[in-house]
């Protein structure tokens, strides 16, 4: 037990029975509602396609719409402008970045990072002349685009987005070889034609940005923060708000999404490029891919919330996972800041409030009606203007309790009790 569990213990006493009745008949109807979760996966399994389509129509019908931003080419000089717009208007977006702009500018990735945003990787250079050439071409860019962005912010993206888009560029081996190596190749479906030519006027970019292909309630908008790109700036406040008019939900992309892809085309362009041999693929993209599957996603269960990372969202430390402290708070729903003076980030999530100190090493938290908190030392570090924090101690200071660790095949599963303060899961108590 931690020293703030002592206090907490101290300030509101033992459960008293009731309490315990209530937290075994939760516990109960969780063990309960996962039993019927396994019954409709080994029944969907049962029945084959016809209850997969069953199950996309009755998904289909409840319209549940989502917008993807995506922003090619930067960092530029106008993905600061890109930024605070999001940033003021609480959207989180999805950077395919260039290795070469990425080293002129790394504080920009730094804070793109920093803010809650996904990095994926759009090559080093973006000549098509270079990487269409051959695959060993494509490859050496994107591993190198890769180790720069590690360099910085200390992650290895699995999102990739070819420069021109995969359609007359990809064929079957660029395709095959990348999934192989790990890696997620993500199109688009939506395209804002801010790069069709040069100046295009915001109004006409509005116009192409909230075009979704009818039969979709995924949008997956390509715009560009890099090179001469004012108007896209102008446009996005009108394309935001269009989408938050229509009902849509911002999210950013995941290489574990199912991904947007091009058909490759026809394979006559592609007759005369070589094709890597197998003593290549296997020193290259097979040990590229045993270091990817060294590696599991993790999955934090908090009551009915599930917090997904991927392998390169959080890190394993003597024993504690540690988890970027502003995006881990962006996915479950919580807000933060960060006071440059007083070198502190501050996190709201449900009624309690917490601020670490990555200097001092520390967490502070209270409830949002408290004058005052109480402090623990936890399990922390800094590095390139990323706060990483033990997510058990971090929970614990919001108010929820790690209570099981466990590893599977596929990927590591944390469960938490949530707080008794969430008014989320108080409400699951009215069956009682």
């Amino acid at each position: 037990m931690t020293y703030g569990s002592q206090l907490w213990m101290e300030r509101n006493g033992q459960l008293d029975q009731h309490a315990s009745y209530v937290c075994e008949k939760v516990r109960m109807w969780q063990r309960l509602s996962i039993g019927c979760l396994l019954t409709v996966i080994l029944l969907t399994g049962m029945l084959g396609t016809g209850a997969s389509s069953a199950a996309a129509a009755a998904k289909s019908d409840k319209t549940d719409k989502v917008v993807y931003l995506s922003f090619d080419d930067g960092p530029g000089k106008h993905t600061p402008e890109v930024l605070d717009i999001l940033r003021d208007t609480g959207v989180q977006a999805t950077f395919f970045v260039l290795g070469q702009q990425a080293e002129r500018k790394p504080e920009m990735i730094k804070r793109i990072h920093r803010e809650g945003h996904v990095i994926g990787n759009h090559t080093y250079n973006h000549e098509y002349s270079e990487l269409y050439r051959d695959f060993p071409s494509f490859w050496q860019q994107i591993k190198r685009t890769e180790d720069i962005i590690h360099s910085i912010i200390g992650i290895r993206p699995a999102l990739v987005r070819a420069p021109g888009g995969t359609y007359g560029h990809f064929d079957d081996t660029y395709f095959d070889l990348l999934k192989r190596g790990g890696y997620a190749v993500m199109d688009w479906n939506v395209d804002s034609g801010d790069s069709k030519r040069r100046n295009v006027p915001a109004a006409e970019i509005v116009a192409h940005a909230t075009a979704v292909p009818a039969g979709t309630s995924n949008a997956l908008v390509l715009m560009h923060d890099g090179g001469a790109h004012a108007e896209t700036v102008k446009a996005l406040p009108d394309i935001i708000h269009y989408y938050k008019q229509q009902g849509y939900r911002f999210e950013v992309m995941q290489a574990s999404d199912d991904p947007v892809q091009f058909q490759v085309k026809p394979a006559a362009k592609f007759k005369n490029r070589p094709s890597p041999g197998a003593a290549w693929i296997a020193k290259h993209v097979d040990a590229n891919a045993s270091q990817w599957a060294s590696a599991k996603p993790l999955k934090i269960e908090l009551g009915y919330m599930t917090v997904k990372l991927q392998p390169d969202e959080y890190r394993v430390k003597d024993q504690n996972v540690l988890v970027p402290l502003r995006s881990y708070i962006n996915k479950l729903g919580g807000s933060i800041s960060w006071d440059q003076a007083a070198g502190t980030a501050t996190t709201w999530w449900k009624d309690r409030i917490v601020q670490i100190n990555p200097a001092m090493g520390t967490m502070t938290s209270k409830r949002l009606h408290e004058q005052s908190g109480y402090s623990v030392h936890a399990v922390m570090e800094s590095n390139e203007g990323t706060i990483w924090v033990a997510a058990g101690e971090l929970m614990e200071q919001l108010g929820a309790k790690q209570y099981m660790v466990q590893s599977g095949d596929s990927e590591w599963v944390i469960t938490v009790d949530p707080p008794w303060t969430s008014m989320d899961y108080r409400h699951s108590f009215s069956f009682l």
